[in-house]
């Protein structure tokens, strides 16, 4: 399935991995690579020290292009920002703030951007700027999410733009491939359906509640502090739903959730851990190899689309 998405990042099929902090490392995104898509490496709050190690270890794992998501509110971001530059890393992906002040010295090596947008005016922007295609991202993502759905979002981004629109939020099967196609897009970005992936390098426990997951089973906490996050629910997203009702001030709130990503990637803490996942979680009921993930989803999106190249 070729599409402006493909040619771009010289990718064989148009699906981007989510850069999920602590969940998205070298392994998944090399796997990703490997199997026809675009890997991600997930920077999240790390260092800049930790990102080169990173993408080194990745083109370790594969000679396929694969890319870094940055978190521009992180305090380490200009740090990043040069790394990264030096690395000539294929693709950035960039969250929670515009990347204007890279901009220009991630061009000048080469580096396709593609910022994630929950707007139609912020997407714009992007344009403006020089990105070479925006992911249009859903409130039905994990994580940190907007107030759009990917179907209201998708075709207003789409009708507005003249680069490559990317869906993501809710997709995880060949269904939502072609329904994105349909919206506009030439191309998806998927995250949830990777995190039960043989290998995503997580707790176990992480993949087994997004299997065991069904449709009601995500929450949003947050929305009194502006950063709303949807996890799967658990202790955690019942005591701070309960705080935020109650008035608890952010720092109250802070020191409730501090760490616990951690606490749900590396010790697999199903109580306090904060599991991240988005609402197509029901949909996921093995845990499979990332090709076959792949795989499934491209043949029946291409079944669905009519063999549409």
């Amino acid at each position: 399935m070729k599409t402006r998405l493909t040619e771009l990042l010289n990718i064989e099929y148009p699906i981007i991995q989510g850069g999920m902090a602590w969940v998205a490392d070298f392994h998944l995104a090399a796997a990703v690579s490997n199997a026809g898509g675009l890997g991600i490496i997930g920077s999240g709050g790390a260092d800049a020290d930790w990102v080169r190690n990173q993408v080194k270890s990745c083109r370790e794992l594969t000679d396929k292009p694969f890319g870094v998501n940055v978190m521009l509110m992180n305090p380490h971001a200009p740090e990043i920002a040069d790394v990264l530059a030096e690395e000539k890393v294929a693709v950035i992906t960039t969250g929670a703030g515009s990347p204007e002040r890279y901009l220009k010295k991630w061009q000048e090596a080469g580096i396709k951007i593609i910022p994630v947008v929950a707007s139609v005016g912020l997407a714009k922007r992007m344009e403006k700027l020089g990105a070479d295609a925006v992911v249009a991202e859903g409130t039905e993502s994990g994580g940190h999410i907007g107030e759009l759905t990917t179907m209201t979002l998708v075709p207003q981004v789409v009708d507005a733009l003249s680069i490559p629109v990317v869906a993501a939020g809710g997709i995880a099967d060949g269904r939502g491939i072609a329904a994105a196609f349909m919206l506009g897009a030439e191309g998806v970005q998927c995250g949830t359906c990777f995190i039960p992936c043989e290998e995503t390098n997580i707790h176990q426990n992480y993949k087994d509640l997004v299997i065991k997951a069904s449709d009601i089973d995500t929450k949003v906490t947050g929305r009194s502090t502006g950063h709303p996050v949807r996890t799967i629910r658990n202790q955690l997203t019942k005591l701070y739903l309960k705080m935020e009702a109650e008035g608890a001030t952010l720092d109250e709130l802070e020191q409730l959730s501090l760490g616990s990503l951690r606490k749900a990637v590396l010790d697999g803490d199903k109580d306090m851990g904060s599991f991240m996942a988005g609402q197509i979680s029901g949909l996921l009921k093995e845990q499979v190899t990332v090709k076959e993930r792949i795989v499934s989803m491209m043949d029946q999106a291409e079944a669905l689309l009519g063999g549409k190249k």
